[in-house]
């Protein structure tokens, strides 16, 4: 299914021709074995009627493993930009946004493709005995499609996704952290959770324990070639050892180390495939102390050899 064109041809009574689209940003990323996006903003044509929405389809086919997905879909539509970067627009730069000329009402469309590959790591549970264990592991028997309710912190995760300001290494990897952020939120939808959460760790009740939380995700995505341990992570997040790792484990669903592991790996596929250096090279920049390690913590994650990503 192309959710982006059924969405926008829904939308009007007549199909949308590509020629009528104003596509003011748009974003790809297309590495094997990885998570595949798609991000595209448009101007909101006047005919236009779109609500919006979210969409997780699960696609199994017992035959034909290669085939295997989970995709996630959203569409948010409404959302006012300056087409021009806020240190261009004078009336957005000295804060007379009222007034600004550039601003345009948009369609936000986004889709990410997670393979079997990739989801495996979040499955440690070998009985799969819940559904969101058996969808990750591809034991789940049958392909199904479920509308995903889009709550506040989703919206903000995707509010967060298009308006950062990162751009090339460091848009790789801030836009696969969020990924990460969007499927656990996804998940919980699917198991029908409500929005308001219990925490099992009574201290992430207080708002500023989950910001020093929230900080030290940040902090390890900027820290991806400079390896930290616990100890410094916290003390630069000022929280207790312990309450970070029991409080990261519950809002992100996974350990610092598992998470950290994740985005290293992903981002080394982006730097072997989409920028083209050595094995050496990206060894070197990960700050790993011998080649071996990093070859056995890539072909652990993604099931292949780094020099193989860079056959293609």
């Amino acid at each position: 299914m192309n959710y982006e064109t059924d969405i926008l041809n829904s939308a009007n009574k007549y199909p949308v021709m590509q020629e009528e689209m104003d596509v003011l940003l748009q974003a790809d990323h297309l590495i094997p074995g990885s998570v595949n996006y798609t991000i595209r903003r448009y101007r909101k044509l006047p005919q236009w009627h779109i609500e919006d929405t979210g969409v997780l389809t699960y696609h199994i086919e017992k035959n034909n493993p290669e085939a295997n997905y989970l995709e996630l879909n959203f569409c948010i539509s409404g959302n006012i930009y300056c087409r021009e970067k806020q240190t261009e627009c004078d009336f957005c730069k000295f804060n007379t946004s009222k007034s600004c000329t550039e601003k345009v009402e948009s369609v936000d469309i986004l889709s990410f493709n997670f393979k079997p590959s990739y989801l495996t790591q979040f499955t440690k549970n070998k009985n799969n005995i819940t559904i969101t264990e058996q969808v990750l592991s591809f034991t789940h028997t049958a392909s199904f499609s479920k509308q995903l309710p889009l709550c506040g912190k989703t919206r903000i995760a995707i509010e967060t996704l298009l308006n950062h300001t990162y751009s090339d290494i460091l848009e790789n990897i801030f836009i696969n952290a969020q990924m990460q952020i969007l499927l656990l939120y996804s998940m919980d939808c699917m198991l029908d959770e409500k929005e308001e959460i219990n925490f099992t760790c009574k201290f992430l009740a207080n708002e500023a324990d989950r910001e020093k939380i929230i900080k030290a995700r940040e902090v390890l995505l900027q820290h991806i070639g400079e390896p930290l341990t616990i100890k410094a992570l916290s003390r630069k997040v000022a929280i207790n050892e312990c309450y970070l790792k029991k409080g990261f484990k519950e809002m992100f669903g996974t350990t610092i180390f598992d998470f950290y592991q994740s985005q290293r790996m992903e981002h080394a596929k982006y730097l072997l495939y989409d920028k083209v250096l050595s094995v050496t090279e990206v060894f070197l920049l990960l700050c790993y102390s011998y080649i071996s390690h990093f070859s056995t913590a890539f072909k652990k994650h993604t099931v292949i050899k780094p020099c193989e990503l860079l056959i293609h």
